[in-house]
């Protein structure tokens, strides 16, 4: 491969969307790769001089590979690849179908025109509407006091959460029903649900009487919480069918109380029937949102502190 003949970015390197058809044509030679194999292979496959091949960012991450890790990263979004088990990917069929099937390449506008990432963009577009984010502007420096303001800062710390939420939301419709279930309990755990000395568990998928998981909240079980959980794609809204079917289910259980949560969302007469009913609904985005916030499929990445002058410790 000549690297020239591709579109070319800063430093000389080709851009992300230029290797992306390079991951899918070695991608589809195994039935899984590694990821940072993979970046590696790829960054190998463009004889580039040693200087462009060993450049790197200041934090010593390997430019090249860098890229090649965003082809990887947008090609699974758009569902042109998949993750086949933790830090391993494999070209899916669609993935094989565009890398033969188009008389054009395979670049940024393919991949964003995929609907799974068409879907992405609008989970996320509606998580930063429901949370009021603002598109993180690039931070600005202020001249006169050489300070980046705090809300610039804030605004971009919730975006990359924003990010790392809707990827969260994606990876969770990948996975299997009885991952998502054991997830949803493992959840309403960490918020507090199974208090001290407390119990929780999921039931058995052949004899579950319509509820996925039940939560003690003491050690008698005198207070209990049971819990539905459906692992839909995003266009497969939840309809009142089957908010009434929870509610038998509750009723069954002589139960006062439930949970139905969702990777989708409800429709209007479903949030109604669940309001008549007492059953809280916790949709896709509001999941991930918990997620993050009880550290649950997630862990923190790094963090902060930011100080300012403690004027009462200079006037006593």
């Amino acid at each position: 491969m000549d690297y020239q003949q591709l579109k070319l970015g800063k430093h000389g390197l080709p851009t992300w969307d230029a290797l992306a058809p390079i991951v899918l044509k070695l991608a589809e030679q195994q039935t899984e790769w590694h990821g940072r194999a993979l970046n590696a292979a790829v960054a190998d496959d463009l004889n580039l001089p040693a200087i462009l091949r060993q450049l790197t960012y200041p934090n010593q991450q390997n430019i090249i590979e860098d890229r090649a890790g965003w082809a990887v990263s947008e090609l699974t979004t758009a569902g042109l690849l998949r993750r086949t088990r933790r830090g391993f990917y494999g070209a899916t069929d669609l993935g094989r179908q565009v890398l033969h099937g188009l008389n054009q390449l395979v670049d940024r506008n393919v991949i964003h025109q995929q609907p799974k990432y068409s879907q992405h963009q609008q989970d996320l577009q509606e998580r930063q509407t429901r949370n009021q984010i603002s598109p993180a502007p690039e931070l600005e420096v202020d001249e006169t006091e050489n300070t980046i303001s705090l809300d610039q800062l804030t605004q971009q710390v919730k975006g990359y959460n924003a990010e790392v939420a809707t990827d969260l939301l994606q990876r969770i419709r990948e996975s299997a029903p009885e991952f998502f279930e054991n997830l949803v309990v493992d959840l309403l755990s960490a918020m507090g649900y199974k208090g001290p000395n407390g119990s929780a568990w999921v039931t058995q998928l052949s004899n579950d009487g319509g509820i996925d998981g039940v939560i003690n909240q003491d050690a008698l079980g005198t207070s209990t919480v049971y819990v539905q959980a459906k692992r839909y794609e995003a266009e497969n809204t939840v309809q009142r069918p089957a908010i009434d079917s929870f509610y038998g289910a509750l009723s069954r259980n002589h139960a006062d109380r439930g949970v139905f949560i969702t990777t989708s969302s409800f429709s209007k007469k479903a949030v109604e029937t669940a309001k008549g009913f007492s059953i809280v609904l916790v949709d896709g985005i509001q999941l991930t949102e918990l997620m993050l916030q009880y550290h649950v499929g997630v862990q923190v990445k790094r963090q902060f502190e930011v100080f300012e002058i403690d004027q009462d410790f200079f006037e006593d």
